[in-house]
C-alpha cells in the first residue's frame, strides 16, 4: 500500500497521469489512466511496440496502472454476459472484471516500461478470486500492477497483477500470467503448472464457437487483436485462420459450470493450452475433487485440451 505521494506530472502516454510514490523507501511509480483510449488505438500502439528490442531484463519496473472511477454498466454487462452464454439470474460474471483491466495492460505493453513487444506475447494462464459480488452501479478502482517475473522452457513469463476495489473494498483480484517466447536464459524461479493433467474427466457438454465470435466478442471486450477477427488478419500474424479469445472460452467454460444465482465468493484458475481455431465444436469435461471442480476445454474429439481449470465458489 502506498504510504506517501510525492511529485505529478502529465505522462507522455495519452490520456494518462504519472505519480511518483513511495512505500517502505521503495520507489512505485503510479500511473492514472483517465481517458478512454478506442480499440483501433490500442492495436496501434501494440503494433508500434513491435520495434522494441530489449537487452537482458532482470526485473520490471515498479508501476501501478489506475482507472479511478469505473461504473458498471447494465447494458454492457449485459451484452457481455450474452456473448459469453451466461443468463440474467448470475449476475456480473466473475470473469466480466478482468475487461476493465484490459486498457490499463494495454497502456503498459505500449509504454517503455513494458521491455516486450505486445503483439506475439502469449497468454499462458489467469488466476482470479472474487471477494465478494458486484453489480450494475458499482463505482470501483480499477489497478495493474507489474509482478514477478518466471522462467520457461519457452521463453520469459511475467506476471501482472489485478486489483478492483469498491471504496476500500477489495471485491476482486486477479493474475495474468504471460509468456514471451524466444526469450534466451530467462529470468526467475521455474514457471510450474499448478492443475492436474492427470484427472479422469467426464464429457459434460458441447458448445460452438462461431466463425464470428471473435469479432463479436471484441467489440464487447475491446480486445480486437487481428487474430481473433478473421482468417485474413490472422494469416497475416501467423495463423491459418482466427483463433477464439482465450478469455471468451474460459468464460464461455464458466458460464456453464457456475450455477444459476449469484455468487459471493468463488475462485478460478486456468491454464491456456492450444488455440481453439474458429469455427469450431468444443467440448467441456470435468470432475469434482475436494478443491472444487477442475475442467478441461477440448476439441470435438475430446483428445487435445485448449484449456485446463479449476474453480470452487460458496
Amino acid at each position: 500500500m502506498v504510504r506517501q505521494s510525492g511529485i505529478e506530472r502529465l505522462n507522455r502516454q495519452r490520456g494518462s497521469r504519472v505519480r511518483a510514490e513511495f512505500d517502505w523507501g521503495i520507489s512505485v511509480k503510479l500511473i492514472e489512466v483517465t481517458e478512454e483510449v478506442s480499440a483501433a488505438r490500442m492495436f496501434l500502439d501494440a503494433l508500434k511496440s513491435s520495434r522494441k528490442k530489449p537487452g537482458v531484463v532482470n526485473a520490471l519496473p515498479a508501476i501501478t496502472y489506475v482507472r479511478p472511477s469505473v461504473v458498471l454498466d447494465v447494458n454492457h454487462i449485459a451484452a457481455y454476459r450474452k456473448i459469453c452464454g451466461y443468463s440474467d439470474a448470475q449476475g456480473v460474471p466473475i470473469i466480466y472484471p478482468q475487461m476493465l483491466t484490459f486498457p490499463l495492460m494495454m497502456a503498459f505493453f505500449a509504454s517503455p516500461a513494458c521491455p516486450w513487444p505486445g503483439m506475439g506475447t502469449v497468454h499462458l494462464a489467469n488466476r482470479i478470486h472474487q471477494h465478494t459480488s458486484v453489480k450494475a452501479g458499482d463505482d470501483l478502482r480499477v489497478e495493474v500492477a507489474t509482478g514477478e517475473m518466471l522462467a520457461h522452457e519457452k521463453g520469459q513469463v511475467f506476471n501482472l497483477e489485478m486489483k478492483i476495489l469498491r471504496g476500500d473494498e477489495l471485491v476482486w483480484d486477479a493474475t495474468q500470467t504471460l509468456l514471451r517466447i524466444g526469450v534466451k536464459n530467462p529470468v526467475g524461479e521455474t514457471y510450474v503448472s499448478a492443475l492436474d493433467a492427470n484427472l479422469p474427466l467426464s464429457h459434460q457438454a458441447d458448445f460452438s464457437a462461431p466463425a464470428d465470435i471473435g469479432r463479436r466478442y471484441g467489440k464487447v471486450s475491446g480486445d480486437m487483436n487481428p487474430i481473433h477477427l478473421s482468417a485474413i488478419s490472422a494469416k497475416l500474424f501467423g495463423f491459418r485462420t482466427a483463433i477464439a479469445h482465450g478469455l471468451w472460452t474460459k468464460a464461455r467454460a464458466l458460464a456453464t459450470l457456475m450455477p444459476q444465482g449469484i455468487l459471493e465468493t468463488a475462485q478460478v484458475n486456468v491454464e491456456f493450452k492450444t488455440p481453439l481455431f474458429l469455427p469450431a465444436r468444443a467440448s467441456l469435461w470435468t470432475t469434482r475433487t475436494k478443491q472444487g471442480t477442475s475442467f478441461e476445454v477440448r476439441n470435438a474429439k475430446g483428445d487435445k485440451p485448449h484449456l485446463r481449470g479449476q474453480i470452487s465458489y460458496e
